[in-house]
């Protein structure tokens, strides 16, 4: 999400939608979000928190910056999660836990911030329905950080400046994935570095995805497209959230 910048009265403002099938964990590098989801959840969500959104069976949400006094700026990323199968239908759930409840670790021109799961012997406090690790680095110039073990998928989103492994350099808005073998090490370049650390299980099977529905078939996802249609906002498997149902995204058509 961005990095923005908004003028007076301007701001993201998405509109009540839904999602089945996965998690999502929105993170904040910089400004703030406004979250409420159909379980009545009522959330600012600022930087280094953690908010961990459970679809499962079906969840909607909204994501505004409430039009702003003045200019302001938005940077993030929202991360999805495919749930395993024998969890898809899940009841929905949302958790959110502040910065200051996250493991730190610095040390050695790195600073780490785990926001979910467990790496580098700490354990993040969110509890998930699949096997996952997802960090927050900022690296000093020449700076080395070693990927977590014990992940069957491992990968590296680099935010800011570059990182160099294995001869190679990797600038901003590289996606960097690593093998299961693999144990590596990645060093900052000269103006230091910002990356996600994420990873996990592989995913149990092959995944569909149209618009905000992913799931392990085009059956489940049909019937959630069906669902939202039918338009129950009150009552239903899609109930809207309570604090802002005055308007929702209908869904594209086919």
């Amino acid at each position: 999400m961005g990095p923005a910048e908004f003028l007076t009265g301007r701001g993201i403002d998405v509109r009540p939608h839904p999602h089945i099938g996965l998690g999502t964990v929105t993170y904040l590098l910089r400004g703030r979000l406004h979250h409420r989801d159909g379980l009545g959840t009522d959330q600012w969500i600022e930087p280094g928190a953690v908010n961990w959104m459970l679809a499962g069976h079906g969840i909607t949400h909204s994501e505004r910056t409430d039009a702003p006094e003045g200019p302001g700026s938005l940077f993030g990323l929202q991360t999805w999660l495919a749930l395993p199968k024998d969890r898809e239908d899940d009841a929905a759930a949302f958790v959110h836990q502040g910065a200051d409840r996250l493991p730190e670790l610095e040390g050695e021109g790195k600073r780490v911030r785990l926001i979910l799961g467990q790496a580098w012997g700490e354990r993040a406090p969110v509890d998930l329905p699949v096997e996952a690790v997802y960090a927050d680095a900022i690296l000093a110039p020449g700076a080395r950080l070693p990927m977590p073990e014990g992940h069957e998928d491992l990968g590296a989103y680099v935010i800011d400046g570059s990182v160099s492994v294995g001869g190679q350099s990797f600038e901003a808005g590289r996606m960097l994935v690593m093998r299961p073998v693999d144990r590596l090490a990645l060093t900052a370049g000269s103006q230091g570095a910002r990356l996600m650390v994420l990873g996990g299980a592989v995913a149990d099977g092959p995944r569909w995805i149209w618009w905000n529905f992913v799931a392990s078939s085009k059956e489940r996802i049909e019937a959630a497209r069906e669902a939202w249609r039918a338009g129950d906002w009150a009552h239903g498997r899609f109930r809207l959230p309570p604090n802002d149902s005055a308007e929702f995204i209908p869904a594209p058509e086919k």
